[in-house]
């Protein structure tokens, strides 16, 4: 049995992260910590003396798998110690310490140099070296939230925004450039306010933001993709948009920008900070900039108080944007949320139908666009190849469409530049140029 205070020569560690590309992160950054104080990763069936679980809680369905991760980890290795940090860990700190195996529960992020040096690691890096399983590399540069939506729990777990300096992010970029990967995918709780925590007082020319993060990304001197997480609209913003106008390849034209929903009425309740019509206006700045922009979006189904008027105006800006896809949510009471409170909440039926009439029109708007990009060339960065198809490959183009072309998996984490030829099932089918 590991001792915290006496470790054996070569202790074993498992990371398992739950939720959202932040998560993904900073599970890899404690991670090679870890490795660096001294431990190794366990690979498959052996035991892990410690065990790292990073949660999620932004619905009671992260906060029941979270429960079950742990439970699972302490009857797979009876004998390992469990350290549990993230969302459900902040949210719940005494639910997560009663499960078994726990030895600590970390509350504040910003405490992990301190709290993990009773496991050896003398301090965290400033940034990541690799990014495990992963062809594409996520850079966290920005944490913490500011808004108060009536259905996120988020900013009760994550209220401090803190946004890394573009000197960490750039030394980070050019390591992992070092180490083989050639796309990042900038990510943070809210992405669209990095640096807004820094900018008061200072003349406009001097803020820090996102638009100025990437044209710093693009003076590297290297092959590289960058690709943004989600943004709310009003952060497409004519600067944003230029800069990725004018970096057509190295920027991917790929915007997840979240509408939630269609209607004006159920935005104000969800206390989002724009209507319709303003959503609708900056997608269609994007479009008329950037050729064929993958526009991507979520929407939340049947929240309080939708009316089948509502949700068809949802409906109808969807098929006005014309989404290249959309992550469907099926709304459900968060315990903590001002929704949650909501008395006229919408029966679980007809939510159901909403669903499925939400999900018909996002495969129809995602068989439209992948059609419009036949006969134009992709970038495409190689994942894997594709099962039961020897000397073809499949990977995430910059517009966001998986293509399968031939290929050699010696080419993972590269780009080919492919020309799309037709469409099978989800998949583009192309030919390298």
């Amino acid at each position: 049995m590991l001792s915290a205070d006496h470790p054996s020569a070569t202790p074993r560690l498992r990371t398992v992260t739950l939720g959202c590309k932040v998560n993904q992160y900073e599970t890899e950054l404690v991670r090679q910590g870890f490795i660096d104080a001294g431990y190794i990763d366990a690979v498959d069936d052996q035991f892990a003396d410690l065990c790292l679980v990073n949660t999620c809680t932004v619905t009671h369905e992260g906060d029941s798998k979270s429960r079950q991760t742990i439970r699972q980890l302490a009857k797979q290795n009876p004998h390992s110690r469990i350290v549990v940090m993230g969302c459900y860990a902040t949210r719940a700190p005494d639910e997560v310490a009663a499960l078994p195996n726990v030895v600590q529960v970390i509350t504040d992020k910003r405490e992990l140099p301190d709290l993990l040096g009773r496991w050896g690691v003398a301090e965290l890096p400033g940034g990541i070296q690799t990014f495990s399983h992963h062809q594409r590399a996520f850079i966290k540069v920005q944490d913490g939230c500011l808004l108060r939506c009536t259905f996120c729990i988020i900013p009760q777990v994550r209220p401090h925004v803190i946004s890394r300096p573009p000197e960490s992010i750039l030394s980070e970029v050019r390591g992992l450039l070092a180490a083989g990967y050639h796309e990042f995918v900038l990510t943070g709780i809210h992405l669209g306010h990095y640096g807004v925590e820094q900018n008061a007082g200072k003349p406009k020319s001097e803020w820090l933001r996102l638009s100025r993060l990437l044209r710093q990304l693009m003076e590297l001197d290297a092959d590289l993709r960058i690709r943004l997480s989600s943004i709310e609209c009003t952060e497409v913003t004519r600067e944003l948009i230029d800069v990725c106008a004018a970096n057509p390849v190295r920027i991917a034209p790929h915007f997840h920008i979240c509408l939630q929903s269609g209607s004006a009425q159920v935005l104000r309740r969800m206390g989002r900070r724009w209507g319709p019509e303003r959503f609708i206006a900056r997608c269609q700045m994007l479009q008329r900039a950037i050729d064929l922009p993958a526009i991507t979006t979520d929407i939340i189904v049947g929240f309080p108080g939708e009316t089948d008027a509502d949700f068809e105006e949802t409906l109808a800006v969807a098929r006005a944007v014309g989404f290249a896809k959309i992550h469907v949510f099926p709304y459900s009471p968060r315990r903590g949320t001002i929704a949650a409170n909501f008395t006229d909440q919408v029966p679980a039926a007809v939510r159901q139908e909403r669903v499925e009439r939400l999900n018909a029109l996002d495969a129809d708007l995602r068989s439209a666009y992948l059609a419009k990009l036949r006969g134009h060339q992709l970038r495409v960065l190689v994942e894997q190849p594709v099962s039961g198809r020897p000397g073809w490959v499949y990977g995430t183009s910059c517009r966001y469409a998986v293509v399968e072309c031939p290929g050699n998996i010696s080419s993972q984490k590269q780009f080919l530049d492919v020309i799309a030829k037709g469409i099978q099932g989800s998949r583009l089918q192309g030919d390298v140029t």
